[in-house]
């Protein structure tokens, strides 16, 4: 698991290995009750890149490597 920007900052780690949750879903949950309101912040308007690829589906199930991404602004 590795985290950037804003889910570091939430998360307090860059990368950290957590126990298998399954799907998008349940490491959505696993990871608000780990790090409250600032990681629910995040993932709110975040994604998952699940094996490199984006994926906001909470029935998707995980892969090798998963990071969490902020929202990311541009223009």
């Amino acid at each position: 698991m590795r985290y950037f920007a804003a889910a570091a900052e939430a998360a307090g780690v860059r990368e950290e290995s957590l126990p298998h949750a399954g799907t998008v879903g349940a490491l959505r949950v696993l990871l608000v009750e780990r790090y409250g309101d600032a990681m629910a912040r995040v993932l709110a308007s975040g994604s998952f890149l699940v094996d490199g690829v984006v994926s906001r589906d909470d029935s998707r199930s995980l892969g090798a490597t998963v990071d969490v991404l902020p929202p990311f602004a541009g223009g």
